[in-house]
């Protein structure tokens, strides 16, 4: 298959995803205004549903907006030779091929960055703020976007460093090593991640001694889940929405709970929250969910590796040398129809694993807390009651909240 062929092949994919999702998010919008199912009567009065509503609406306007200009600018780009434009670029800086490699990626991932920033202040200032979620500082969203670009430089300039010396020295064979290293970071990232990553951006504390500590290593104590790691993280200063999460296995394990949540909830909620998050450990699905990343980053990198000597896969994004910097943007491009599909999987892995955890939580403490924290955080966070079944299959790694109801009331 030749380089022109490939390259409307990859115009074409960008087209249909495109299509796909702007029908999906209509096809979601179209339910905004369905009735309330019976399990979820009473979260919302109807001012505040309508409130909902109008936040839905307008988060799914922004979002159409939003992908229209991500995939214009996407195909303008490829139309008009921006790549070569910028590999043309980097040779007159550099003769080093893995340098070139590097800033060929640092000059691509700066202007998205820079295309994408009028659209993450709108959101936060315009449409949360609007809503009343909003607690981010203009000076917190800046120092944000600084930390981020610098970590996404570091962290993401050295793997691909690492990957592009493994190209020159093993070759084909350079999947493996690649791999290798992926693995080591979910692994270091998943341990570590609350401790080195998350202090960059918030403060974490120790959950304060007191009858919410009590109650919760009560639970723990009855479960025989050993838990000396509950951690209070100050989400309040970025959003008044609410969440919790479990990281880390073995003596490195930890619950964090935002401090929104703590405020939203009474200690009950609060304990049958930390039993869902408890049903997720117990039921392995962390290990689970890890072994699957890998095995995903793992296919992936093998097949890049059959393709990636391919002439036709740089020449396909419309360059006129062959590299693999190059043919790393042409597989992204042609592998995005593979990857939906393997996230569609994860997607549907991640929806059971939530039923699974809720019926731990009540096995193992009470339905009716669970129940009514699940409703206050919806609630909160106005959240969709009616997503489209469609919508759910593509994008949602959680149920719908009526679903998980119908589920802990069984």
């Amino acid at each position: 298959m030749n380089s022109q062929t490939l390259f409307y092949i990859i115009i074409c994919i960008l087209l249909l995803q495109y299509a796909i999702d702007t029908v999906l998010d209509y096809l979601n919008a179209r339910k905004f205004n369905d009735p309330i199912p019976t399990e979820l009567q009473g979260i919302f009065d109807e001012e505040e549903y309508l409130k909902s509503q109008s936040y839905k609406k307008e988060n799914y306007r922004f979002s159409l907006v939003n992908d229209t200009f991500s995939t214009l600018s996407t195909l303008l780009f490829l139309l008009f030779g921006g790549f070569n434009l910028v590999d043309n670029w980097v040779q007159t800086i550099t003769e080093h091929s893995i340098l070139q490699g590097l800033l060929f990626f640092g000059i691509l991932m700066s202007a998205a960055s820079l295309l994408s920033f009028p659209f993450g202040y709108y959101q936060t200032f315009i449409i949360e703020e609007k809503f009343g979620f909003n607690k981010t500082s203009k000076r917190t969203f800046f120092k944000d976007l600084l930390k981020n670009g610098i970590l996404s430089l570091i962290l993401g300039g050295v793997i691909l460093f690492l990957i592009f010396w493994f190209l020159s020295w093993a070759g084909t064979y350079f999947w493996l090593y690649a791999w290798g290293l992926l693995v080591f970071l979910m692994l270091f990232i998943n341990l570590f991640y609350t401790k080195l990553i998350v202090p960059i951006f918030n403060k974490q504390s120790p959950l304060e001694a007191g009858s919410l500590k009590n109650a919760i290593e009560q639970y723990a104590q009855k479960v025989g889940f050993n838990l000396d790691n509950v951690f209070v993280i100050d989400g309040s200063k970025r959003s008044t929405k609410s969440n919790a999460y479990f990281s880390g296995f073995g003596k490195q394990k930890r619950v964090t709970l935002f401090d929104t949540l703590i405020n939203d909830l009474n200690q009950d909620e609060i304990v049958a929250v930390l039993a869902h998050e408890v049903g997720h450990y117990k039921r392995n699905h962390i290990i689970i969910n890890m072994i699957m990343s890998i095995l995903v980053s793992g296919f992936t990198l093998y097949i890049l590796s059959l393709f990636v000597n391919t002439p036709e896969l740089s020449l396909a994004i419309g360059v006129e040398r062959v590299s693999f910097h190059a043919a790393l943007i042409g597989f992204t491009l042609l592998y995005s129809p593979i990857s939906t599909i393997t996230s569609l999987v994860l997607n549907f892995l991640s929806r059971k694993f939530e039923f699974q955890a809720d019926d731990y939580a009540k096995e193992t403490y009470d339905a009716s807390p669970l129940i009514s924290s699940l409703k206050k955080l919806s609630k909160n966070n106005l959240g969709n009651l009616t997503p489209h079944p469609l919508y759910v299959i593509m994008n949602y790694s959680h149920p719908p909240l009526a679903e998980r109801i119908r589920n802990l009331k069984a």
